[in-house]
């Protein structure tokens, strides 16, 4: 019997879903994902900063990290994987957490070392560790790639296998008991589903609310800054200041980025670029950290949206408790478009097996919400 399968949202993750369950040997019918906008204009796939780590403070997004790094480093230079590193900063009181999460990251494998203020300045001679105590340098296994070139190649790769992408707008569900039964389209359209999935990034909370379920999605807006500095930084990685600012080098530039407070981060903020807080706000910090910033200029700026999971800022991936065959793959804060490669396949798993057989992403689950346990991640830049 054939399955009809039905993604909304052909972003990076809605595509890399698509792509993973048509390359399963086991499946047995059709994939169709529903995407309003071909250009990708307001994607947050394409407007992501497209960086890739293993430092995190859980587990599961650790091995997260590593199943990307391995797909990224398969895929050769076709989407020019830097691996460079992040070098997360931390002041007296950070320094707890830092060394808590290097224990466990340590105990997984993962190449990181902490370093004092003297050893940071030995390696990196253009930061100033005024107000740092430690940090924390991943040594291999982390840096940024062509984020937009990710996402194409997994659409490219979920058509060749015969996915089927149509250009509309999804509007609701029609359900039937504890089912989804098809997904109507806004020229009045129904597509037939024996699975849905909701990819809909920053607007999955939309999604979620057709069938009746509340979803902690919503859509911030976070800017990123291209700036140029006339002088090198030798060896740079993706620095993350204990402010929660961070920025990389992008070729001959840098792009850096700072998320505001939770008193000035509304849902489903305009596109606009934050042009008014770069001087007041990211270049003191980025000129305290570096001195050679004294001397850096705006050259560019745009916007993109968070898909911020306000529940605990990790990814909601599975089933719905109550209604089994509408699936979620929402809600990464972030972290979306490096944790595509395993969130595809972990979602191409469940589809065509049932359950997880490569990397268990149970921690993720759904009905975590429901009981109230959150999975806590310190690491959120």
């Amino acid at each position: 019997m054939e399955t009809d399968i039905v993604i909304v949202g052909g972003g990076a993750i809605g595509s890399a879903v698509a792509a993973f369950t048509l390359a399963e040997p086991a499946f047995r019918g059709r994939v169709t994902v529903i995407e309003r906008d071909p250009t990708y204009a307001r994607a947050s796939s394409a407007l992501s900063a497209s960086s890739i780590r293993q430092q995190f403070s859980t587990a599961i997004n650790i091995a997260i990290g590593r199943f990307g790094i391995e797909y990224l480093r398969r895929a050769g230079n076709d989407l020019g994987f830097t691996e460079r590193g992040y070098l997360f900063l931390a002041s007296e009181a950070g320094v707890p957490a830092l060394t808590c999460s290097h224990a466990l990251q340590r105990s997984l494998g993962v190449d990181v070392a902490l370093l004092d203020p003297p050893a940071l300045r030995e390696r990196f001679p253009w930061l100033a560790t005024e107000g740092v105590a430690l940090g924390s340098l991943g040594l291999a296994g982390e840096g940024w790639f062509d984020g937009h070139g990710l996402m194409q190649a997994f659409r490219r790769k979920a058509r060749a296998l015969g996915a089927a992408y149509v250009h509309a707008e999804a509007v609701g569900f029609d359900l039937r008991g504890d089912r989804v039964a098809a997904v109507r389209l806004a020229d009045g359209r129904s597509l037939r589903a024996d699975h849905v999935v909701n990819a809909a990034g920053p607007w999955a909370a939309s999604v979620a609310a057709w069938a009746g379920v509340d979803l902690p999605v919503r859509a911030r807006r976070r800017t990123v800054f291209v700036v140029e500095c006339p002088t090198a930084l030798a060896r740079c990685p993706l620095v993350v200041d204990p402010s929660g600012l961070w920025f990389r080098p992008e070729g001959t530039r840098f792009i850096t980025g700072l998320s505001p407070c939770e008193a000035n981060d509304p849902d489903d903020a305009p596109l606009d670029p934050e042009h008014a807080s770069f001087e007041p706000v990211l270049w003191p910090i980025l000129a305290q950290r570096v001195p050679a910033f004294e001397a850096l200029r705006v050259v560019g700026a745009w916007a993109g949206y968070y898909e911020v999971n306000t529940f605990d800022h990790n990814g909601i991936v599975g089933p719905h408790p109550r209604i089994a065959n509408l699936v979620f793959a929402n809600g990464f804060s972030g972290h979306g478009l490096q944790q595509s490669p395993a969130v595809g396949r972990g979602v191409a798993e469940l589809l065509v097996h049932g359950r997880y057989t490569t990397l268990d992403l149970t921690p993720l689950a759904f009905d975590r919400i429901g009981r109230n346990q959150p999975v806590a991640e310190l690491n959120v830049v």
